[in-house]
């Protein structure tokens, strides 16, 4: 009697175990790459695309009613806060007493 062979078998070697762990550990380790930058892009996309936070200011900060805050700076005794209408409005860092008001003139084209 002929012993009969494999078509499998003869097509592909016998591989050692040590090198069927690598085999796989490999893949494994490249779906988990693949996730991991599929994830980071995602999680930029979702960032970059929310509104932004609204500026902190702090407490002692009284804005005129209807004005929107867009920058905030503190100088020596004074704190500014630029307004969405174009304003920088200077107030007195100790008692909060605005000390004035500055319009922004856009320049003409």
């Amino acid at each position: 009697m002929t012993k009969e062979t494999d078509v499998d078998d003869m097509d592909t070697p016998e591989m050692p175990a040590n090198l069927t762990f690598l085999r796989r550990l490999v893949t494994v380790l490249t779906i988990i790459m693949i996730g991991g930058v599929v994830t980071v892009v995602a999680l930029l996309v979702i960032r970059l695309n929310a509104d932004p936070a609204p500026l902190p200011l702090p407490d002692q900060v009284t804005l005129p009613d209807g004005t929107t805050a867009t920058a905030f700076t503190v100088g020596s005794d004074w704190y500014a806060v630029v307004t969405a209408d174009d304003r920088i409005l200077i107030y007195d860092q100790v008692t909060g007493t605005l000390r004035q008001s500055i319009a922004v003139e856009t320049a003409a084209d």
